[in-house]
């Protein structure tokens, strides 16, 4: 697959691609879903691990604070690709804006996501919620070795392999619920209160 036919098929399924699986989006809330990736190495075990823990909310809270106006992260090429996520009785995860020229860079910088995630709210507007990381597994293996998982500040992406149920190479990925907090953990890839019940738009 070329850069280019990889790009399009991004931009027609990338909302499921930022997922991990059995979260492929739908109206109705997903039952008999793919068991999620294991999330207990996001947990701040240490004291350490805290310090970073918090400091990278920090950092995207600060690098997303103008993404509060949708428009805002619109003019800054974040679109939505999908509709609103929703599935299993752990939550849901919203809208997904994604800027697909940081999607296929080779960098992972905290102030700069791949997603910024928003939650559609009772009055129409939408509430800015997190930032997701992405990096395909074959441009961060071109310079790190096979055996390294990528980090931001100290948290560690999840793999998803490929072959997967979206046709697409391997990929990693990080949710970092910096706007509203997650009772599960500020890196589990659920939001228990995040919902799509004001969701207007149209779902797949």
């Amino acid at each position: 697959m070329t850069r280019g036919q990889l790009s399009t098929h991004i931009k027609h399924v990338l909302f499921g691609v930022l997922m991990l699986p059995g979260l492929w989006p739908t109206p109705v809330r997903a039952q008999g879903a793919v068991t999620a990736l294991p999330t207990s190495q996001h947990h701040e075990a240490t004291p350490a691990h805290k310090t970073e823990a918090s400091g990278l909310v920090k950092v995207v809270r600060e690098a997303t604070t103008r993404f509060r106006n949708v428009s805002v992260a619109e003019a800054a090429d974040y679109h939505l690709l999908f509709g609103c996520v929703s599935g299993s009785d752990e939550g849901a995860m919203g809208l997904h804006y994604a800027n697909t020229s940081f999607v296929f860079d080779d960098e992972l910088d905290p102030t700069r996501p791949e997603i910024v995630i928003y939650e559609p709210t009772s009055d129409g507007r939408l509430r800015l919620v997190g930032a997701d990381f992405l990096i395909l597994a074959e441009v961060w293996h071109r310079k790190h070795p096979a055996t390294e998982t990528p980090q931001i500040m100290g948290q560690l992406l999840h793999l998803f392999e490929s072959p997967n149920r979206f046709g697409l190479p391997a990929f990693y990925t990080l949710h970092v619920w910096a706007w509203k907090e997650n009772p599960s953990g500020m890196f589990v890839n659920w939001h228990r209160n995040v919902s799509c019940d004001a969701f207007r738009g149209q779902n797949p």
